[in-house]
């Protein structure tokens, strides 16, 4: 057999590079069972979350719209969300019997959540219903789990898919919000699946890679419209990209662009299809116009989100709290939401894309899809949580790997590099096995021990402890509590609770009180809502 033998290559679309190391062999030869234990462990830890868990502020919603495209075959609550993740949470509880209900007033906001807690608490099985619901989350983490090892294995080899399987299996911002029922995972695993998948028609425009591509398309525009934004802008930093790179001449860009309009139109056919399909091939007028159009209520959606992010949202940062956003929101969240070990990988990935010492091919891929994520969330007017750019992670988690593995061929000739290695890896995973359950408000040092300071909201605290909380009154003996929760909860029945008041925040109570911090710090407890817009 001899030394070629413990030989590993790995390709990273170019010239193939040997690391001879014996764990990188071992990764390489029993890659794909690796990779699916990987995700069965990091499965199994989302599921252990869910009895500790009460459902978060808009889980309630997402499974009222749900229940009604299943049972009624509408979709009217609210366009805003697409439909896909909300089938997904609902399926579950329509399949046990469970059926939506006609609204008791205007279909509005509270009435949607009102109805979502009615479907969670109904016959008393509330611990149940809230599993069966986020259990419809599960498979679009899986979804995510295949495009990254799908994306390392095309352009890093066998060895760098397990390895930015390993990185993105262990963050508690994924493991987080896999764990929910919600659409941020969904948005996840299509944003990446469409982008690998354009990616794959790209390089052979074959008509099987475009339906592929559309189906993928239309997937990530059924789960979040924020893909409409994401998509485009990752393609536009990877074309930007090339073209500074490899400066094509204009006629090589159009003979390519003809070669694939073809299957381009194919692809575009497919996303419109589904798409509708997704609507149940609905038609009807858009507002006050008089034309009939498909799945009309996909449009109103857009237009809804675009008059969201036109008016703001209230958030909160470092102390501050707006109704447009801050430019700095997103890069403050990814930098204490997530582990620093990680942050120090990446950024020796950073350092050697940036002297060109990774291997040659498309490192900068995985980065572009990443960078465009993050400009369209610089400029977002709803800042509410790291969830909102998720799919950065995968684009973070395959730069890292390809980090990894050149660290470990320098690391042959460096006993020191072997060291440092070794401790940011273990020290990554445990920082990912402490975090255990607690992975939504997780915080790395950085933040200190007063994370509220920086962030709320889905970030810290959406309303998801109030298990926790009123084992915490029945042990203190509380007769009774001051509360006004951040999410609608029939506390005293399913959730333990003494008898519940409403909060005196002007003058309050001796005794018991209780304080949601995004309550607290976001919303000052209903007083000085006037923020400045």
């Amino acid at each position: 057999m001899g030394k070629q033998a413990r030989k590993q290559v790995i390709h990273f679309g170019g010239p193939e590079v040997g690391v001879s190391n014996r764990l990188l062999v071992l990764l390489a030869r029993h890659n794909v069972a690796i990779a699916i234990l990987l995700v069965s462990v990091a499965s199994a830890r989302i599921v252990a979350t869910y009895a500790v868990f009460n459902h978060t502020a808009d889980e309630p919603s997402h499974i009222a719209c749900g229940l009604e495209w299943l049972d009624k075959g509408i979709y009217r609550w609210e366009p805003q969300h697409p439909p896909l993740a909300r089938v997904a949470a609902a399926l579950g509880v329509y399949l046990s019997g469970i059926h939506s209900q006609p609204p008791l007033g205007p279909m509005q906001g509270y009435e949607m959540q009102r109805e979502g807690l009615r479907i969670l608490y109904s016959d008393h099985q509330y611990q149940r219903n809230l599993t069966l619901a986020r259990c419809g989350n599960l498979p679009f983490f899986w979804l995510a789990c295949l495009v990254v090892y799908w994306w390392g294995r095309r352009y890093c080899g066998s060895v760098g898919a397990v390895l930015a399987l390993f990185l993105f299996s262990l963050l508690p911002p994924v493991l987080a919000h896999a764990g929910l029922a919600t659409t941020d995972m969904a948005l996840t695993a299509f944003t990446s699946a469409a982008f690998l998948a354009g990616l794959s028609w790209v390089e052979q425009p074959r008509p099987i890679r475009a339906l592929v591509f559309g189906l993928a398309t239309a997937g990530g525009i059924l789960s979040k419209f924020s893909f409409l934004a994401f998509l485009p802008a990752s393609t536009a930093f990877a074309l930007g990209w090339y073209a500074v790179a490899e400066r094509p001449p204009t006629s090589a860009i159009k003979a390519f662009a003809k070669r694939r309009a073809p299957t381009f139109l194919l692809a575009v056919l497919v996303t419109c299809l589904a798409c509708w399909a997704g609507y149940r091939f609905s038609t009807g007028r858009l507002g006050s116009s008089s034309l009939v159009l498909p799945a009309p209520e996909l449009f109103q959606g857009i237009r809804d989100v675009a008059a969201h992010n036109r008016e703001g949202h209230p958030g909160y940062l470092l102390g501050e709290r707006s109704w447009t956003g801050f430019l700095l929101f997103f890069p403050v969240a990814l930098a204490v939401k997530t582990p620093i070990p990680f942050l120090a990988l990446f950024g020796a990935g950073l350092v050697l894309l940036y002297r060109r010492s990774l291997p040659a091919g498309r490192p900068w891929l995985p980065l572009a899809f990443a960078a465009g994520i993050l400009g369209v969330g610089l400029f977002s007017r709803i800042d509410i949580g790291v969830r909102h750019i998720m799919p950065i992670y995968i684009g973070f988690s395959l730069v890292t790997a390809a980090a990894l593995l050149r660290l470990a061929e320098l690391a042959d000739r460096r006993v020191w590099l072997s060291i440092a290695m070794a401790v940011l890896v273990f020290w990554l995973m445990g920082t990912s096995i402490l975090a255990h359950p607690d992975y939504l408000p997780y915080f790395n040092a950085l933040a200190g021990d007063t994370p509220e300071n920086i962030l709320v909201d889905s970030d810290l605290d959406w309303g998801q402890d109030m298990n926790r909380l009123g084992a915490r009154l029945r042990a203190a003996g509380a007769e009774w509590v001051m509360f006004t929760p951040f999410v609608m909860t029939d506390s005293q029945k399913e959730h333990g609770f003494p008898l519940v008041l409403p909060s005196d925040v002007p003058s309050p109570s001796p005794g018991w009180n209780a304080v949601s911090v995004t309550v607290w710090k976001q919303r000052r407890m209903g007083l000085l809502d006037s923020i400045s817009r």
